[in-house]
């Protein structure tokens, strides 16, 4: 048996990991424990690990199959090749490694960095709440240069990777 990447609608993972396991297909939804980020109180949360995605196991992949994955509510697609053809299998090793990961209870952090060019928000420090376009990087250093409009005149400061976040 294969195991198969399944895109759900945004915020959708637990509904469609829900009826894809009423109709008995084996389904792994990878969930991490995090830090909210509500202002008045933190807790910790479990959130999906990959967002938008579930992983089922299906002995054969044909036309019923597929058909009832799909009409799953959440479900959007079965990853595979383009224009409907065969599903790609995810490795047995990859599945086992996320299994791994996550039954070792070591804290996971999402990283979304910003790329050269796009908008970004400093989160952190004196520039708090400021937007800006990230002109530079330097990953290796941690360090990012990020241009602000003020004024009509553009300021470049460099900040820390932790003090700053993609819109």
């Amino acid at each position: 048996m294969a195991w198969y990447a399944v895109h759900t609608r945004s915020r959708h993972e637990g509904k469609a990991w829900l009826g894809l396991t009423h109709k008995s297909i084996n389904t792994f939804l990878p969930l991490i424990e995090v830090w909210s980020k509500r202002k008045d109180r933190r807790k910790r949360i479990q959130l999906p690990m990959f967002p938008g995605y579930l992983f089922v196991e299906l002995p054969v992949v044909d036309n019923a199959v597929r058909l009832e994955i799909l009409k799953t509510h959440g479900v959007v697609k079965i990853l595979g090749k383009p224009r409907g053809a065969e599903p790609i299998p995810v490795p047995d090793e990859k599945i086992d490694a996320i299994k791994r990961l996550i039954e070792s209870k070591v804290e996971i952090q999402h990283y979304t960095y910003p790329r050269v060019g796009e908008g970004a928000r400093i989160t952190d420090g004196p520039f708090r709440g400021i937007e800006g376009v990230v002109i530079r990087t330097d990953l290796k250093k941690d360090l990012f240069v990020v241009s602000i409009d003020i004024l009509q005149r553009s300021v470049a400061i460099e900040i820390k990777g932790f003090q700053i976040e993609k819109l």
